[in-house]
């Protein structure tokens, strides 16, 4: 294993120096740091050349000068990283740059990639089990519709309908009840159509969920929950439920005793803690705290399902683990609706708190507490989250279908089956795990590509990542800005790379990194 990342690393590393010598060479002759400054009028600018070209060291050709580049950046090796300065942005040192935009970047894009990630295999999965059905039909037609929109008029539409009307939705929230029957029948024939079945069972199915459906939508209304929102401990309750049904599904343990007891208990332990956790919130305002009690309902799930898992203790004590740590978002999401009113109070969107531009609202930046700033930049990251998902989930939708069914008409799948195994085990066991191996390459390349930021997406939504800094960096031509970039993001998509070929022989015992590969 490690030689064969050795190997992997020297090779990549060749191709890092070669590229960024191309790039620096094309950006260095295309591009001209002086050129505002030539045709200025200010009687100074002969001076202010003067001093930017001996800062840019600008007499030095630019063969020579990609090597004072490169000399700096190995020093990012030994922590004495020297990437230069970005004349553009005031002289800002790139590396300050890089690391101001590269968090953006990450708040805006990570979020959307693992959604997407999770939706999209989701839909794949369901679509090939019902492989010709209207359904299938359905969604594999708007993946293609979705895969083929432009960025940049996914996010206007967004901005149009997912911001200023819901905004004034928000600030006179009214559902009417022809509206809630119609919304309650799309979810029934969504439902029906992802259980499948006989027609029979499909239409009890569709009743059901369009009746509970409605009945939720008008109680909604009714209490005016969508001006002043919340979850409070039945909301928990019913959220930490359905993670933990979700979870024995997922795992094919619905029929197992032991694991049903463990995640139960889990669950039931999460439910418990939530009055004690009000004082935690509440006492250690601090963003860390979250990451502390997802840490902590982790380990206590992994305790429960080791006492209760009897033979299975290990198996049971991850599932129990991840349940623990899943349950912390219902409980953060109760913190936040806490606050809906006061952030609303404090905002100065008054219609409404779903943001079209920005990262945060300039007046929340600096409010003491961490909830309210956690919520103000959930409420500017709604809308590039779901810009950036819809063309995703569309992708991963594709790809997974294909590479499900052609998992599904394999023989040890048929072997499985004929053994007496039911079909959720089939699937969930032994079929998606091969299902995930071409997948792991588009998500290590996706994740890769993502430290490169969204150009377009951070653009239309005024996102200062690292796309809009690529983009200002050439706009202004600022060439160590541009190289910082570059060798960011080439970085992460070598790493990432690699980490595809060690998935590789996670997910397939068969595939070994020997010291032939």
């Amino acid at each position: 294993m490690l030689k064969f990342i050795s190997r992997r690393l020297a090779a990549t590393f060749v191709v890092l120096i070669v590229a960024s010598f191309v790039v620096y060479m094309l950006v260095a002759l295309t591009s001209d740091p002086l050129r505002d400054l030539r045709v200025s009028n200010d009687q100074s600018a002969q001076h202010k050349m003067a001093i930017l070209s001996e800062k840019l060291q600008l007499d030095v050709p630019p063969f020579f000068r990609y090597f004072l580049w490169l000399r700096g950046a190995a020093g990012c090796v030994i922590g004495q990283c020297d990437l230069g300065i970005a004349f553009s942005r005031g002289d800002q040192p790139v590396a300050a740059a890089l690391g101001t935009a590269m968090a953006s970047t990450l708040s805006l894009v990570v979020l959307a990639t693992i959604l997407a990630i999770v939706f999209g295999i989701a839909i794949g999965m369901t679509t090939a089990l019902r492989q010709y059905s209207a359904y299938d039909y359905t969604v594999t037609f708007g993946a293609f519709i979705f895969y083929s929109l432009p960025i940049f008029w996914v996010a206007v539409l967004l901005k149009e309908f997912g911001a200023i009307k819901f905004n004034e939705f928000l600030g006179a929230p009214d559902i009417p009840l022809g509206v809630a029957i119609g919304l309650g029948l799309v979810f029934g024939f969504i439902a029906q159509a992802i259980v499948g079945g006989r027609l029979v069972a499909r239409l009890k199915i569709a009743g059901a969920v369009a009746v509970l459906a409605t009945i939720l939508l008008v109680i909604l209304d009714a209490t005016q929950w969508f001006a002043q929102p919340s979850i409070g401990i039945i909301g928990v309750t019913l959220s930490v439920a359905g993670i933990a049904a979700f979870i024995l599904f997922a795992t094919s343990s619905m029929s197992k005793r032991r694991y049903v007891i463990a995640i139960g208990a889990t669950a039931a332990l999460v439910v418990a803690l939530w009055f004690p956790l009000q004082f935690v919130w509440f006492f250690l305002n601090n963003p860390l705290t979250v990451i502390l009690v997802a840490l902590v309902l982790a380990v206590l799930g992994w305790l429960l399902g080791w006492f209760i898992g009897g033979d299975d203790r290990k198996d049971v004590a991850r599932i129990a683990a991840i349940v623990g740590a899943l349950a912390t978002i219902p409980l953060l999401l109760d913190q936040l609706f806490i606050r809906w009113e006061t952030y609303t109070n404090l905002s100065s969107l008054k219609s409404g708190v779903i943001a079209t531009i920005g990262a945060n609202t300039p007046t929340m930046a600096s409010h003491p507490d961490t909830w309210l700033r956690m919520l103000d930049s959930a409420a500017h990251l709604v809308l590039p989250t779901i810009a950036l998902m819809v063309i995703s989930i569309a992708a991963y939708t594709r790809y997974t279908r294909a590479t499900l069914l052609e998992v599904l008409n394999q023989d040890y799948v048929r072997t499985a089956r004929a053994k007496g195994l039911n079909e959720s085990t089939v699937v969930m066991r032994h079929a998606f795990r091969n299902t995930l191996i071409p997948i792991a390459t588009i998500i290590a390349f996706d994740f890769g590509a993502i430290i490169g930021g969204a150009i377009i997406t951070e653009r239309v939504f005024a996102w200062q990542g690292m796309g809009s800094l690529f983009s200002y960096g050439l706009h202004h031509s600022d060439v160590n800005l541009v190289m910082g970039f570059f060798l960011v993001t080439g970085i992460a998509t070598v790493a990432f790379n690699i980490v595809a070929d060690i998935t590789y022989s996670v997910l397939d015992p068969r595939i070994r990194l020997s010291e032939e590969a």
